[in-house]
Order: C-alpha cells, then sequence, then structure tokens
C-alpha cells in the first residue's frame, strides 16, 4: 500500500470515528430527555407551589375538625347530664347556659370546617391533576434513559472496534508521517489529512488560493502540503 493510500486510510477512519462520537454526543433521545426533564421541572415547581398553598388550608381544617368533634362530644355529655339530672335549679340553669355557649361554638366551628373544606378540595384535586399529568412525563424519561443507555453501549462498542481498525491502519504509515498527521490532527480535529474539492481544503472548506494549488499539485510523490488554514496534509 503506499503512503498516499495509507494515508487516505487513517484519514478516512479518523473521520468515521469522528462521525460516531457526534452520533453519540447529539442522539435525538438526548435531546427529547432534556425536553421531558424540562416538563418534569415546571411540573415539580407547580406541584411544590400548589402543595405550599394546600399545607396551611389542610392544616387548619384538621384543627377545625378536631375541635368541632370535640364539642360534639361535649355537646352529647352536657346533653346526657341533663336529662339524668338531680340537681338544683341553680346547677340545671348553669348546664343549660354551657350548651348553648357549646352550640354556638359548634356552629361556628363547623362554619369554619365547611369554610376550609371548600378551600381545600379544589387545592386538592389541583394538585392530584399535576401528578397525574406528571407521570406520562415520568414514565417516558425512564424509557428515554434506558434507550439512551442502550445507544451509547451500542456506539462504544462500535468506537473500540474502530479504535482497533484505526491503529492498524496507523502502523502503516511511516513513523516521520504519523507524526505529522498526529499533529495536524491535533491541531484541526477530525482528521489530520483532507482532500482537494473543487479547489477547496474538504477539511476547513476553505479556498486554496492560485499559487498554492500550483504548489500543492507539483509536489513530488510522498510528499504532502499542508493546508494553509487548517494545517491538515493535503492528498494528492
Amino acid at each position: 500500500m503506499s503512503e498516499v493510500d495509507a494515508l487516505r486510510a487513517l484519514m478516512d477512519a479518523d473521520r468515521w470515528i469522528d462521525r460516531v462520537r457526534s452520533q453519540r454526543a447529539h442522539l435525538p433521545e438526548k435531546a427529547e430527555l432534556n425536553d421531558v426533564e424540562r416538563e418534569l421541572r415546571a411540573s415539580l415547581r407547580a406541584i411544590q407551589e400548589t402543595q405550599a398553598a394546600l399545607d396551611p388550608v389542610k392544616l387548619a381544617y384538621e384543627d377545625a375538625e378536631r375541635e368541632a368533634t370535640r364539642l360534639r362530644k361535649r355537646e352529647g355529655e352536657l346533653a346526657r347530664t341533663l336529662s339524668t339530672s338531680t340537681a338544683n335549679a341553680r346547677e340545671l340553669e348553669a348546664l343549660q347556659k354551657e350548651v348553648v355557649h357549646v352550640r354556638a361554638l359548634l356552629a361556628e366551628s363547623e362554619d369554619r370546617e365547611l369554610e376550609l373544606l371548600l378551600d381545600l378540595e379544589p387545592l386538592e384535586e389541583a394538585l392530584t391533576r399535576l401528578r397525574a399529568n406528571a407521570q406520562p412525563h415520568v414514565t417516558r424519561r425512564g424509557t428515554l434513559q434506558e434507550e439512551i443507555a442502550s445507544l451509547e453501549a451500542s456506539l462504544d462498542e462500535e468506537l473500540v472496534s474502530l479504535g482497533a481498525d484505526r491503529e492498524a491502519r496507523a502502523a502503516a504509515l511511516s513513523p516521520e508521517l504519523l507524526a505529522r498527521y498526529s499533529a495536524a490532527l491535533a491541531r484541526a480535529g477530525t482528521s489530520g489529512a483532507a482532500q482537494v474539492d473543487a479547489g477547496k481544503c474538504d477539511g476547513c472548506r476553505i479556498a486554496l488560493s492560485p499559487l498554492d494549488l500550483d504548489r500543492w499539485r507539483a509536489q513530488p510523490d510522498g510528499s504532502f502540503m499542508a493546508c494553509p488554514e487548517c494545517g491538515r496534509l493535503l492528498l494528492p
């Protein structure tokens, strides 16, 4: 194999590796995952805000419910006491007054309980709705994470195989030419060599000047001119 063919083979190997790396970095599933996670973050904020509004209302409702329960129990105790009481008139009057007072407090407590319940129900419904709306995104996120992991593993295997093939192609170059190629690769990325296509370096896509084109055409066999712009070795 000539050095030109060996250099072109190494260039092709590096370009293919670069394509696979780019594919791995720009999987469409990753873009979708970013969108899904953005939706989930928005849902989480809405859930947290609704929960923050709901918690004090729920706490107040539970307090009112407990107070109403306590007052009902007290009302019942007073009613039983009155029905079986053998107390004097003054004691009976005191019990009657307490019954009236407890019933007034109970009415206020039940009104408060109802008022808080009317505030609580729409907040609980909103929270339930927000969680239900978020669930498909949670499911999709898990699916995408699994798909991405599988695709990345497959592409990593391909990169290992391509890397081994690249090493074999690199070994076909002379140490001097490989050193020049490697230096150009480090500077330009993707590959250390390029074709001349319609007067342009197909690595950086910049047109060569007429003088540089003449120099490139006049290169003797086995000699490789570097692109004046990107430094890649220009193949004849």
